[in-house]
C-alpha cells in the first residue's frame, strides 16, 4: 500500500501576479500563512509526496489483491454500522488494473468512505471484481432489513468489471449499490453484468431512498425499490422499474416518459445546465492534479467519450491541502492568496467562516471532510463572483445557532456572475442534528446570480444518538428553513431537502430550473399549532416565491410521515405563483403512514391521507 506524505504549497507570487493582489494584501496574508504552515512550497513540485493525512490510502496496481482487500474489508467492518460517527475515509486507485479473473478485488462501502480512481478517464483504473453496498439489517423488531439509512459514500472515475467469483447465487446475480441520500456515483463506466440499485438478497422490507449517478456508463440497471432517482448525463444499456420519481437528465438510453405515471420516469433530453464534479487524478509524470470541468449546456451522455472531460487543469501545488486542526485562520490566510483548498478526510471545527472571495477557486472535499459550526458560525461563504466551485463537502450544524451553514453571494450584494460560468455547488451536503445537537436558521442560502447546484442533501435530522424524543427533537435541533434560493438563473440538478421546520425550499429568484425534488415534511411537529403558516396549515415541502414570473420543475416528490401527531395536516405539497411561466413537470405527493397533505399544489389534487399509504397522488403538468 503506498500512503503518500507532504503538505502542498505553491508559491504565492504566481497567484498574485495571475490575479493582480494589492501587493500588501499579499505581504500580510504571506507572513500568516507561512508562519502557520512550515512546510516546503517546491516539495511536491520537485517530486516530492503529497501529505493527505492518515485517513487517505493510496493503492498501486502492483500491490497484491489479498493486502488490497484486506485494507477494504477492515475499513469497511468499522464502517458498515457507523452512520453518526467521526471517521472519514478516501481509498484511491492510481492507474492501472486491481483484480483478476481468478482473484478478484470486492469492495464493500461504508458510511463516510469515498473509493475513486486517481486516472485521468474512468478507463486508466480498472477493477475486476465489485464495489457494492448492501441493505443494513438493523434487527430491531426482528429482521429489518433495508437501505435507507445508508447514507455518506461516493465512488468515482474509475471502470468496473464485474466478476462475482466466490460469492452465492443471489449475491452473484448482479453489483448491488443499495444505498439512499448523500450517496454519488460519478464518471464510472461498468461493464461485464448488472446493476440492482436494490439490495434484494436480504430478509425485507429492502426499502431504499435515493440517489444520484452522473457521467457514468451503465449496464442494464434494476432500480428495484428505490423510491426517487436522478440520473443525469450518462449512457445506460437499460432500466427497469420505477417506484415514485425516476428523473433522466441527458441520458442516453433513457426510458421514454409518454406513460408517466405508470411507469413515474420524468425524461429531459439534454440537461440545461452542468459541470462536472473536479477530481483528482495523477498525470503521467506523477504528478497529482485537479481536473475542473467547465460548464455545459444542453448536453446528454457522458463528458469523456471522446477523449479527456473538457476543462481546466489545476496542479496541486496550487491547492493548500488542508487537515483537521488546521485553524480558519490559516486557510483563509492561503484562500485570499488565491489557493484552492483540498480538505483531507475528517472533522473541522469551524468558528469563523472560511471566505472564499476570488472566482473560480475551487474547494474540494475528499472522503466526507466535514466542517462543523462552533459558536454559531456560518461555516462556509462563498463571495458574489463567478466560477467558484465547491465539492465533496459535508457541513454540519452546531450547538449554537448559526444564521446559515452555506452562503453563496451576499443578500442584496453587487452580484458578479456569469451564466457560462456558474458558482457549482456539487454533492454538497448538509446536516442538521444526528451525531449530536444543531441548530440553524438556514441550511443552503443562495444570493448570487447564476448558480448550479449539481446533488445535495439538504438534511435536518429525523433520527440521531442524541436520544431525544420527537417532541425533544423538534424544540432543540432547530433548522427552519432547508434551502433559500434568492438569485436568478439558478439551476439545480438533485435537489433532495428534508424535514425543516418551516418551507423546506423556498425559491425567491426568477428563472429557476429544477431537475428532481425530494422532500419529506418534518416527522416531529407536537401540534397543529406548532405547524402553522399564519393561518395556513403547514408549510409547502416546496415553495416558489409569490412574484416570481418564470420557474420550471422537472420531477418533484413532497411527502409526509408526522409520526409525532399522525392528526396533522398540510395544506399543499407545492406553492407556486398561478402564472403561465412558472410550470411543474410531473409532481406528487405520498403518505408514508402518519398525517395528511391536502393537495398536491395550489388547491389541486387529492389528499395524500390515510387512505393512500404508499400510493402517490401525481399531477402531471401545472398549470
Amino acid at each position: 500500500m503506498t500512503v503518500v506524505h507532504h503538505r502542498a504549497r505553491g508559491s504565492a507570487h504566481t497567484h498574485l501576479s495571475r490575479l493582480g493582489r494589492a501587493l500588501v494584501l499579499g505581504l500580510a496574508l504571506v507572513t500568516a500563512a507561512g508562519t502557520a504552515a512550515g512546510a516546503d512550497p517546491r516539495t511536491e513540485r520537485r517530486g516530492g509526496a503529497v501529505d493527505f493525512g492518515p485517513n487517505v490510502t493510496i493503492f498501486d496496481p502492483s500491490m497484491p489483491v489479498e493486502q488490497i482487500q484486506a485494507t477494504l474489508d477492515a475499513t469497511h467492518a468499522k464502517q458498515v454500522d457507523n452512520e453518526m460517527g467521526t471517521t472519514r475515509y478516501a481509498y484511491l486507485f492510481r492507474p492501472g488494473t486491481y483484480g483478476t479473473a481468478d482473484k478478484p478485488l470486492q469492495i464493500k462501502v461504508g458510511y463516510y468512505t469515498e473509493v475513486s480512481g486517481l486516472g485521468a478517464s474512468p478507463t486508466d483504473v480498472v477493477i475486476n471484481g465489485k464495489i457494492e453496498v448492501y441493505n443494513r439489517c438493523l434487527n430491531n423488531a426482528g429482521p429489518n432489513c433495508l437501505a435507507l439509512v445508508n447514507f455518506w459514500r461516493t465512488l468515482s472515475n474509475l471502470s468496473l468489471n464485474i466478476n462475482a467469483k466466490g460469492q452465492d447465487g443471489c449475491r452473484s446475480s448482479a453489483n448491488f449499490w443499495a444505498v439512499s441520500q448523500a450517496v454519488s456515483v460519478r464518471r464510472v463506466n461498468i461493464a461485464g453484468g448488472g446493476l440492482s440499485l436494490m439490495d434484494y438478497c436480504t430478509d425485507g422490507p429492502q426499502y431504499a431512498s435515493g440517489g444520484f449517478i452522473a457521467d457514468s456508463r451503465l449496464p442494464a440497471t434494476t432500480n428495484g425499490s428505490q423510491q426517487q432517482w436522478l440520473t443525469r448525463n450518462s449512457e445506460v444499456a437499460s432500466w427497469s422499474n420505477g417506484v415514485w420519481n425516476q428523473v433522466f437528465s441527458g441520458v442516453v438510453g433513457a426510458p421514454d416518459d409518454s406513460a408517466f405515471p405508470a411507469p413515474p420516469y420524468t425524461t429531459i433530453e439534454k440537461t440545461p445546465v452542468s459541470r462536472e464534479k473536479p477530481y483528482l487524478f495523477v498525470d503521467a509524470k506523477g504528478k497529482y492534479n485537479v481536473r475542473v470541468p467547465y460548464a455545459q449546456k444542453n448536453t446528454s451522455g457522458v463528458s469523456w467519450a471522446n477523449g479527456m472531460t473538457p476543462g481546466r487543469t489545476i496542479p496541486l501545488s496550487d491547492f493548500y491541502v488542508a487537515k483537521p486542526g488546521d485553524s480558519v485562520h490559516t486557510i483563509n490566510a492561503h484562500l485570499a492568496l488565491g489557493k484552492n483548498l483540498l480538505l483531507t478526510p475528517g472533522l473541522y471545527d469551524i468558528a469563523r467562516s472560511i471566505e472564499v472571495r476570488w472566482p473560480n477557486t475551487v474547494v474540494l472535499g475528499l472522503g466526507h471532510a466535514t466542517l462543523t459550526a462552533v459558536r454559531g458560525a456560518v461555516p462556509l461563504e462563498v463571495g458574489d463572483v463567478p466560477g467558484v466551485v465547491i465539492a465533496g463537502v459535508t457541513i454540519d450544524a452546531g450547538l449554537r445557532e448559526s444564521p446559515a451553514l452555506l452562503r453563496v453571494g451576499k443578500r442584496h450584494g453587487w452580484g458578479w456572475s456569469s451564466p457560462s460560468n456558474p458558482t457549482t455547488l456539487s454533492d454538497v451536503y448538509f446536516r442538521v442534528g444526528g451525531p449530536h445537537v444543531g441548530k440553524t436558521d438556514t441550511a443552503l442560502e443562495i444570493n448570487s446570480d447564476n448558480v448550479l447546484i449539481d446533488h445535495t442533501w439538504v438534511w435536518r435530522a429525523d433520527h440521531g444518538v442524541e436520544g431525544f424524543t420527537d417532541t425533544q427533537r423538534w424544540n432543540t435541533n432547530t433548522g427552519r428553513k432547508g434551502a433559500v434560493v434568492n438569485g436568478d438563473n439558478v439551476t439545480a440538478t438533485g435537489l433532495f431537502v428534508e424535514h425543516f421546520q418551516q418551507h423546506n425550499t423556498t425559491w425567491n429568484g426568477e428563472n429557476g430550473t429544477t431537475i428532481l425534488y425530494q422532500n419529506e415534511l418534518p416527522y416531529d411537529p407536537p401540534t397543529q399549532a406548532d405547524w402553522m403558516n399564519g393561518s395556513v396549515e403547514g408549510y409547502a415541502g416546496y415553495k416558489v416565491g409569490d412574484k416570481v414570473r418564470t420557474h420550471t420543475l422537472h420531477g418533484g416528490g413532497v411527502y409526509v410521515f408526522n409520526q409525532n401527531n399522525p392528526q396533522i395536516h398540510t395544506e399543499n405539497g407545492f406553492e407556486v405563483p398561478n402564472t403561465p411561466g412558472v410550470k411543474l413537470h410531473h409532481i406528487m405527493t405520498v403518505n408514508l403512514s402518519a398525517g395528511i397533505i391536502d393537495h398536491v399544489v395550489n388547491g389541486v389534487g387529492d389528499a395524500a391521507d390515510m387512505t393512500k399509504v404508499g400510493q402517490p397522488v401525481y399531477i402531471k403538468q401545472y398549470p
